[in-house]
């Protein structure tokens, strides 16, 4: 989908299917990118470190996204070109607005501009 120019958003755990993609040169596809996901502290929080089979947040880490989080539990997102993820469930809002934002600049005009976008629940 980012190949083709098309957005790619995900939020919590969601951002675990980049742990296997690639570029078309083999490198991970989050490398170099600004991104986030469900920090290994909410995962700790809730009792799940030794039940998942891998954290998002190391594994978003290990394969060289620059990944960065709020507070546990608050909204966090992170846009880096077409790839938009988000935190946690507390991000699914801002992280549906970066991508309807993105879909009504059409997709294909949206450069690498890095934006991170935090905000304390209401």
């Amino acid at each position: 989908m980012l190949a083709a120019g098309k957005p790619v958003a995900a939020v919590c755990h969601a951002p675990g299917v980049l742990r296997h993609a690639k570029t078309a040169d083999g490198t991970p596809l989050v490398r170099g990118k600004a991104v986030t996901g469900f920090a290994d502290s909410e995962e700790q929080t809730a009792g799940l470190t030794e039940i998942v089979p891998f954290l998002v947040e190391n594994m978003l880490r290990e394969n060289g996204g620059h990944y960065s989080k709020a507070a546990d539990w608050q909204p966090h997102v992170v846009v880096d070109g077409l790839l938009i993820t988000g935190q946690n469930p507390a991000s699914s809002e801002p992280a549906a607005k970066a991508l309807l934002d993105q879909l009504a600049q059409g997709a294909t005009s949206v450069t690498s501009a890095t934006s991170a976008i935090s905000a304390p629940r209401a």
